[in-house]
């Protein structure tokens, strides 16, 4: 593909050559100028915009190397293609060296030189968009493009603003729906290793069999089916962060190979003969309280204290509903409805409910109410789900404590036997009727031996 409108400085001492590769590679819709000597080039380079350089390696007062040096000096990223005789094969080698883009040998047909401008051209366009979308994830997870104006959350804030500057492992707590992934990433794209990969394990979504390959990768022939190498997760975040979302749901077996990669810094590659060395960054998440996973023997002690070196509480919403018309104004435009209007009682319907999916549950609210709005620009209470409406927050003031006091667990116990009653002994509609995940719910369960 031919990229027009680019401009291309050809340097040659020889005019005839000069004007050959200007009239073949102008018909191609490229700027093209033109000059005779190093010195000369650069002088045009310093006053203009360019974006392909292609340069003889010998000529008089300032040869292609010297050239080179200070034309990658002024831009970085300008390409650079050598021209060079058979003879001189190896200063063309040296001046790849040296950040030269190829080089080409002559005597070289037209066409030749063309395909190898384009690839250039196409090479640099890559770059150019690697370090555009580079720059969106680095904006997108800004700390201030996390939405929230309680205090709960600007001590969220603080903390990852502190946590971004150490390479310490850090531990995020928090419902489902509380935006533990998005915290993750401000913490990477906020450090000195945002510019190095961010991978994302999901460590309940990959079948506990192939966990070991897909964590650290193999070999190949290390079993039947390893037809060639495989670079786990934890090799391919080298240099940058991994980020290992629901851990309290790791294979115990697995977990003694964490603990022992986050204490030696290695991985150990399934049928391989020797350890690989990694340089990473461990972020973990749950959503399931792990100091009861460690008394009910599902996870490793040793391993919690690794993880949580600096341990992050997010709130669910429930507890910061302050933050709710600031969330609400951010999904409306981020769904492009920045022109819509919300009615004043959206607003209160949205506070009594007690959203038990959290920041997640909110913004598939409002998409829903934007795309299915009866009212062009308007959303009204009709836009909003019945159960939204209907149901009332639920609060424990109305409990009624005797004077002997009152044992927590106690009532803990016996609200989740009443709303597994309620629900039919259904457990994801029980904890949707108390409010929390069906995880915390069987954890509840196993903690107070509810059969």
């Amino acid at each position: 593909m031919v990229l027009t409108n680019k401009t291309i400085l050809i340097i040659d001492d020889d005019e005839s050559l000069r004007r050959v590769l200007e009239y073949n590679l102008s018909n191609k819709g490229y700027r093209l100028l033109l000059a005779s000597n190093g010195e000369e080039a650069l002088n045009i380079f310093k006053s203009e915009d360019v974006d392909v350089v292609v340069t003889d390696i010998k000529m008089d007062k300032m040869d292609g190397l010297e050239l080179l040096e200070e034309v990658k000096r002024l831009n970085a990223n300008v390409l650079v293609i050598m021209m060079t005789a058979h003879g001189s094969i190896e200063t063309a080698v040296n001046a790849m060296k040296l950040g030269a883009y190829d080089y080409i040998t002559k005597p070289f047909d037209r066409d030749e030189l063309q395909v190898m401008v384009e690839k250039a051209l196409d090479f640099q366009n890559l770059i150019s968009e690697n370090l555009r979308l580079r720059q969106e994830l680095t904006d997108r997870f800004k700390l201030d493009n996390i939405i929230g104006a309680s205090s709960k959350m600007k001590s969220v804030f603080d903390l990852i603003a502190r946590v971004s500057k150490s390479d310490s492992t850090v531990l995020i707590q928090g419902e489902s729906g509380t935006g533990k992934e998005l915290v993750a990433r401000a913490i990477h794209f906020n450090s000195s290793r945002a510019k190095k990969p961010f991978i994302t394990v999901n460590c309940s979504a990959i079948p506990q069999n192939l966990m070991e390959s897909e964590m650290f990768g193999y070999v190949k022939g290390a079993f039947t089916g390893a037809i060639k190498d495989k670079t786990g997760k934890f090799e391919a975040a080298d240099g940058g962060t991994i980020f290992l979302d629901e851990i309290g749901d790791m294979d115990k077996d697995l977990q003694v190979k964490l603990l022992r990669v986050l204490q030696e810094k290695s991985i150990d590659k399934v049928g391989a003969a020797q350890n690989t060395n990694v340089d990473i960054r461990v972020i973990t998440a749950t959503n399931i309280p792990l100091e009861i996973a460690i008394k009910e023997g599902k996870f490793r002690e040793d391993l919690f204290y690794r993880v949580s070196v600096i341990p992050i509480l997010l709130p669910p919403l429930r507890e910061r509903k302050d933050d709710i018309p600031l969330l609400v104004q951010h999904f409306m435009d981020k769904h492009g409805s920045k022109d819509c209007k919300l009615l004043p009682e959206i607003l209160d319907i949205l506070n009594r409910y007690d959203w038990p999916g959290n920041v997640r549950e909110l913004e598939n609210i409002i998409e829903r109410a934007i795309v299915l709005q009866k009212k062009d620009n308007v959303i009204g209470s009709e836009d909003i789900p019945e159960h939204i409406k209907t149901k009332q927050f639920y609060s424990p003031m109305s409990l009624e404590i005797p004077d002997e006091g009152i044992k927590l667990e106690e009532v803990e116990k016996g609200l989740i036997i009443n709303a597994l009653k309620k629900s039919g002994q259904n457990q994801t509609k029980a904890a949707v009727l108390l409010g929390i995940t069906r995880n915390t719910l069987i954890y509840r369960l196993e903690k107070y031996n509810i059969k």
